[in-house]
Parts: C-alpha cells; structure tokens; sequence
C-alpha cells in the first residue's frame, strides 16, 4: 500500500515539473502587446454593440410601419 502511494506521489512529482517546464517554453506577450491587443478587442466590442444597436433600432422602426 505504500509503495503505491510513493508511486503515485512520484507520479504527480513528474506531472507539475513537466508543466513548470512547458510554462518555461511559453512566449509571453510584453507590456506593448497586450496593451494593443486590449485595445482592439475593446474596439472590436464597442463596434459590435453599434452595430447591433442600429441594426436593432432600424428593424423596430420597419416593424412599426407595418403595424
């Protein structure tokens, strides 16, 4: 029983270092990066509700001509 309690420990010992090492090889962006990359998904969203309020306000005004 113990010793497969020390297996499963050395196992679990072997699965984080193997991700401590993955996470070495991860290019990270730098400050600029995500800065921008803020940027253009904060833009990409305000654009999107633009447009789906226009979309909306000018299918209601067409709904109301026909009722």
């Amino acid at each position: 029983m113990a010793t497969q309690s020390n297996a499963v420990k050395k196992e679990g010992g072997k699965f984080f270092k193997g991700i401590k090492s993955e996470l070495k090889k991860v290019n990270w962006p730098n400050r600029k990066e995500v800065i921008n990359n803020t940027v253009v998904v904060l833009t990409v969203c305000v654009l999107t509700s633009v447009a789906i309020g226009v979309l909306d306000l000018a299918f209601k005004t067409i709904l109301k001509m026909f009722m």
